[in-house]
């Protein structure tokens, strides 16, 4: 079992907030886009009274929506306000941190090179930053095609859910095109994302097979997947919970690895363990390999609301 796995302070405080809306004004809460990646997740709080929708402008007008972990474009707070939305920006502060650094470079008049996955909802907000100075750069094979004005006032930025590794030998090809790229002021992939890539490295060359919890549309939960792959494992698969495992994943395996994504709750974890002990895998030990302690507060729109409710 690797640690740390399963939520990030971004995700832990995403969740919270839907929950804690719920409590505080009442159902129906709206949701812009999937609060966290995963299914599960999703599915309980459309039950304790969430809506999701795609796009803020179906949101009813005056209503309460919650923006996801993953950010929005300015464009989409414009709309809300024109809308007379009630917004709560669960948007986690690490993704913050790469849209201010984005509107800070724009507004030196660099070209930005953003580092992402095309259609990710990351990607669309730190994009609709700076959309006249960014340029994405999705995988090496982008890295030949980028057209830039000045490769002299030239940064580089990332998505916080890619893989390090990856995301490493992409900035290397794009400095041997542009050896004045500059590097942004600190690491934009996340520590979560970075910690829970070192432990699934730790267990890969321990185990033949890796199963990662976490949904299809989790970019931490696929990258831990191809980490597991590059670091010893025969094979690793990525589930969104026990259901999904197949017995002839485990036959003539003696060690499995398990982990998960940073958007996954630790109960469908422990769903996975009760599944691998049907199957004998009885022995379970832990490796921590990073200490996790950071905690983010809640989205000081609320926590204005739940002081006022307190009192």
């Amino acid at each position: 079992m690797a640690k740390p796995r399963g939520y990030c302070a971004g995700v832990d405080r995403a969740v919270q907030t839907v929950e804690k809306a719920l409590e505080q004004y009442g159902a129906p809460v709206y949701v812009r886009k999937q609060i966290v990646h995963n299914t599960h997740v999703v599915k309980t709080l459309e039950e304790r009274g969430a809506i999701f929708v795609e796009e803020t402008e179906q949101v009813p007008e005056g209503a309460i929506v919650v923006f996801s972990a993953h950010g929005v474009s300015p464009a989409v707070h414009q709309e809300a306000a024109r809308r007379s939305l009630k917004t709560i920006d669960a948007t986690c502060p690490l993704v913050t941190k790469v849209h201010n650094e984005a509107k800070r470079f724009a507004s030196q008049d660099y070209d930005i090179l953003l580092i992402g996955h095309e259609g990710h909802e990351e990607v669309e907000g730190t994009a609709g930053e700076a959309p006249d100075h960014i340029q994405l750069v999705d995988g090496l094979q982008a890295v030949d095609t980028v057209q830039v004005k000045d490769p002299e006032r030239l940064v580089w930025l990332s998505q916080t859910t890619l893989s390090v590794d990856e995301t490493t030998e992409t900035v290397s090809r794009l400095k041997a095109r542009f050896p004045n790229l500059i590097d942004p002021p600190s690491d934009d992939i996340c520590y979560a994302t970075q910690n829970r890539q070192v432990a699934v490295k730790e267990i890969a060359a321990q185990a033949e097979l890796v199963i990662v919890v976490g949904s299809e549309n989790s970019s931490n939960s696929k990258r831990l997947v191809e980490v597991a792959r590059d670091h010893g494992a025969d094979a690793a698969y990525l589930v969104d919970d026990a259901s999904l495992i197949k017995d002839e994943w485990l036959d003539g395996v003696t060690t499995v690895g398990v982990t998960s994504g940073a958007s996954v709750p630790e109960e469908l974890v422990a769903g996975v363990l009760a599944r691998l002990a049907r199957h004998g895998f009885e022995d379970v030990e832990e490796v921590e390999s990073v200490h996790e302690s950071v905690r983010f507060a809640l989205p000081h729109e609320l926590r204005k609301d739940l002081r006022v409710t307190a009192v």
